[in-house]
């Protein structure tokens, strides 16, 4: 039963196609021989004919909803080779067509035309343009991309018999198609001249209530952009999906518009990346990633695992955390074998065994504690994961013959207010100092350390905070209005990080680098975190300050307003590598530095809090501890 419909269908179209021929063939003769019929064989003969020829082309099989181009030049060529058969299988039979030699020519172009017009009337009257027969609640749109990408929302939309959308013009990338046409639809002009349009659509009542952007790769500030100009007018912003330009030969599929993320603004223009050289660093290599739970260390896990290691080993404190990306790796990349370990990094004895079990060449440590606050609250415990856990996972690789280890560090290590920011700078130091040390060594393990800002969405981050804060109604909490940081996806921040791994193995002469180089990704411009919270409310629908409240609270304790990626004595230095920048900061013996990481960790494990912190205040000067969150900083406005 359910082969009877098509069928019927085949049917249907072959029985049109040969009435159209035989309507060709009728009209034909009086065309080329006024007064003159064709024979009645004839306009048989006609409409097999093209019958005949259509088959090689599946002439009957075309759906006409979805007729093309290519269906077309499908149609006439059928056209063409019926009309060479028909004059073809005539002379044989002695069969007199007309009088007029240019019969089968007219015929042959009145079946193209005959052939081809239903088709396209139909595909006409089924995705028509939408425009005042629209229902009372249809909503008027512009859409902002590329022509490309404008084209392909429109004819998706035109499938869509459920979308009430009215699209009332384009702004499209560029000025030079600005005054032409695509679809009916006009070309207002370029997105750079937005706010222009706006404004001149509300000054003639022509506003539209939606803006569409149908392009997928806006850069950031472009999109960022838009969003203002378009609440400054009151309109809704939507991101189309993804098309391609195989979507509308598919089935008919429903536009599902959805909101613009904050993700989205602070895109940034891909970095070019050597995905090569990647794979050339891991596959075939047993890896340890450290806190393969956490926000970072799960999309490290992710990135490694399809670069084909020949073991991955999942590593974290937390059992939920480390099965969900174990779970998530066995369906995704099945074919890697890996190992899913609960351990603490502050545990020595434990890590050492670990990695003596798993002889690793590669280890990815980005286990710590992170969330200012709580580090503040707990000091002790920051102090015992950053610093003497970064100290145990170097030591165990560099024992377990490790080629390298690279260490995730923060920009909260610069100048840090904060017992979370100096614990990484301490841990920056000693893998310093063992990277030094092993350049004078033949084969020793290199340790390479990549700092950078926040990363959206991550664990305690502000994003999703403030997410909970707008479904809850509000209001939103900042804690100082001139607070800013820098911002980076973690997808972006995890492929620098594999980018910073193979330059610092492979660059032996980078500037810099024979000081114990700390690689820093280029995070773009600081984002204030006040006005990301706007942003955040205009992409809900809703008006700062007067849908949604924003609450200042004060500095909280470790805090300062703007985190620096750099120390004022280490300018940053090009690396040659786009979206890689060096910093040179000052270096210790490791046997020091060692040294009093052990007094540290025994203080904190002895309860003895103060004194871990003063030997902490030793060993990094310019640890500023804003310990009550109200103290102001130096550098601070």
């Amino acid at each position: 039963m359910p082969q009877a419909r098509p069928l019927a269908r085949i049917a249907l179209n072959a029985a049109l196609d040969a009435l159209a021929a035989a309507l060709a063939v009728l009209l034909a003769g009086p065309i080329a021989a006024p007064f003159h019929l064709p024979p009645p064989a004839a306009i048989l003969l006609g409409a097999v004919a093209v019958l005949a020829a259509g088959l090689p082309f599946g002439l009957a099989r075309q759906h006409w909803r979805f007729a093309g181009f290519g269906d077309v030049g499908a149609v006439c060529a059928a056209a063409v080779l019926g009309a060479v058969g028909l004059a073809a299988v005539s002379a044989a039979l002695h069969l007199s067509l007309s009088p007029n030699r240019a019969f089968p020519v007219i015929f042959g172009l009145l079946a193209a035309a005959f052939l081809a017009g239903p088709r396209i009337v139909y595909r006409l009257a089924r995705t028509r343009p939408r425009l005042a027969a629209e229902p009372a609640d249809a909503s008027t749109a512009l859409l902002a991309g590329t022509l490309e990408d404008a084209d392909l929302f429109l004819r998706a939309l035109a499938q869509d018999r459920r979308q009430s959308m009215t699209v009332t013009g384009i702004l499209v990338t560029g000025t030079r198609q600005t005054g032409r046409r695509i679809q009916g639809r006009p070309i207002l002009g370029s997105l750079d001249a937005a706010g222009t349009l706006l404004a001149r659509l509300a000054a003639e009542d022509r506003l539209p209530r939606i803006l569409v952007v149908v392009s997928a790769d806006l850069p950031g500030a472009t999109l960022a952009g838009l969003v203002g100009q378009a609440d400054a007018h009151g309109l809704l912003v939507r991101r189309a999906p993804q098309l391609t330009a195989l979507d509308p030969a598919t089935r008919p599929r429903t536009m599902e518009l959805r909101p613009v993320e904050i993700d989205d603004l602070l895109n940034r223009a891909q970095v070019p990346l050597d995905r090569e050289a990647m794979a050339r660093l891991v596959q075939g290599r047993r890896v340890v990633v450290t806190g393969a739970g956490g926000t970072i260390g799960s999309e490290l896990a992710r990135q490694i695992a399809a670069l084909g290691p020949e073991r991955l080993v999942l590593l974290d404190n937390g059992e939920y955390a480390l099965w969900q990306i174990d779970l998530e790796l066995a369906e995704r990349h099945p074919g890697v074998a890996r190992l899913a370990v609960i351990a603490d990094v502050r545990d020595e004895a434990r890590i050492r065994a670990i990695f003596t079990d798993t002889s690793p060449e590669l280890v990815f440590h980005a286990a710590a504690l992170k969330h200012v606050p709580m580090v503040e609250a707990n000091p002790a415990e920051g102090l015992l994961s950053n610093a003497a856990g970064t100290r145990h996972v170097a030591d165990a690789a560099r024992a377990a013959g490790a080629r390298a280890m690279v260490l995730i560090s923060t920009d909260k290590a610069v100048n840090p207010s904060s017992v979370m920011g100096a614990s990484k700078r301490l841990a920056e130091m000693y893998c310093q100092a063992l990277d030094i040390e092993a350049r004078g060594e033949r084969g020793g393990m290199r340790c390479i350390t990549v700092r950078f800002g926040n990363v959206l969405g991550s664990t305690g981050s502000v994003v999703p905070l403030f997410a909970r804060q707008l479904a809850r109604g509000g209001p939103l909490t900042v804690t100082h209005p001139d607070m800013r940081r820098y911002f980076m996806t973690v997808r972006e921040a995890v492929g620098l990080v594999l980018q910073a791994s193979v330059v610092g193995l492979v660059e032996a002469r980078l500037p810099g680098g024979e000081q114990g180089g700390i690689f820093v990704l280029d995070m773009g411009a600081p984002v204030k975190i006040a006005d990301l919270a706007r942003q955040m409310i205009r992409l809900a629908g809703l008006r700062p300050d007067e849908d949604i409240e924003i609450r200042f609270t004060g500095l909280r304790p470790g805090e300062k307003l703007n985190e620096e990626l750099f120390h004022g004595q280490e300018p940053p230095v090009p690396t040659g590598y786009p979206g890689l920048l060096m910093a040179a900061p000052r270096t210790a013996d490791p046997a020091i530095v060692g040294r009093a990481m052990e007094e540290i960790a025994s203080a904190c494990r002895g309860g003895h809090t103060r004194l871990a912190l003063e030997q902490l205040g030793r060993l990094i000067p310019e640890f500023a501890h804003n310990a009550d969150g109200r103290t102001p900083l130096a550098g601070q406005s």
